[in-house]
């Protein structure tokens, strides 16, 4: 009987170990089987978030792209509007010119007795080294146009033509980009040029300067003085349009 119950005893724990080893394998695909779909969950969520990301990413891209094509639109209009304005300023001191040289050589002649009241000038010369500055200009040569003008109103301060001069040559150095000097030069137009056409405009280009260097009260007062200064001038209502847009 020993034997056969030794027997039965071996066979039944070799059964429970089996037992046990066959839930040991169910165990671990079922912990395999969870973690498997935990990660794919985890991918999905992150596949997911990287493409919010990269849909959020395009739309700032698209519109970085939306506002530089407007930011580049409007450097275009500004830039336009600027050459119509010096165009239109070129065109009108080309008409000035005319009757101030007329003006200028009739000045000399005293009309009671027909001498000279002052020394005799050369209107042809200075008119013809102040259009050699001016086509500078035109040209788009603004270095060249500031020295041409800077040496202009030296020689001929008293010409009639120097009020303009003395203008372009701060209008020379504002399209070099160099506003320090574009005031200084505007400045003496608005002192000692104060009662030339050109003083009005000479203050709007003055507070130009101070709203590229980021000056608004200069701006301010510069537009106001315009205003207060010269009130029918067209300078003035230049001005005034640009205070209300402030």
């Amino acid at each position: 009987m020993r034997p056969v119950r030794i027997a039965l005893f071996i066979a039944a724990l070799g059964a429970a170990q089996a037992q046990a080893g066959v839930f040991d394998d169910e165990e671990a695909r079922r912990q395999v089987t969870d973690l498997r779909v935990k990660t794919e969950a985890r991918f999905d969520q992150q596949a997911k978030g990287q493409l919010d990301l990269a849909s959020q990413i395009q739309r700032q891209a698209d519109e970085i792209s939306r506002l530089r094509g407007q930011i580049e639109t409007l450097n275009y209009e500004l830039e336009t509007a600027k050459k119509r304005q010096q165009d239109f300023y070129l065109d009108l001191d080309t008409r000035l010119r005319k009757f101030e040289t007329a003006d200028s050589a009739n000045a000399t002649v005293n009309p009671e007795n027909g001498a000279n009241s002052k020394p005799a000038a050369d209107p042809a010369r200075e008119t013809q080294e102040y259009e050699a500055a001016l086509n500078q200009f035109k040209a788009g040569k603004y270095k060249e146009a500031a020295a041409g003008f800077g040496a202009y109103v030296q020689k001929y301060p008293a010409s009639s033509l120097a009020p303009n001069a003395q203008y372009w040559l701060g209008n020379a150095w504002y399209a070099q980009r160099d506003c320090k000097r574009a005031i200084e030069a505007q400045s003496v137009v608005t002192t000692k040029y104060a009662d030339s056409a050109k003083a009005p405009d000479a203050w709007l280009a003055i507070a130009t300067c101070q709203q590229e260097m980021g000056n608004p009260t200069g701006v301010k007062r510069s537009l106001e003085t315009v205003i207060a200064k010269y009130p029918t001038a067209p300078a003035a209502d230049a001005a005034r349009d640009r205070l209300k847009k402030k």
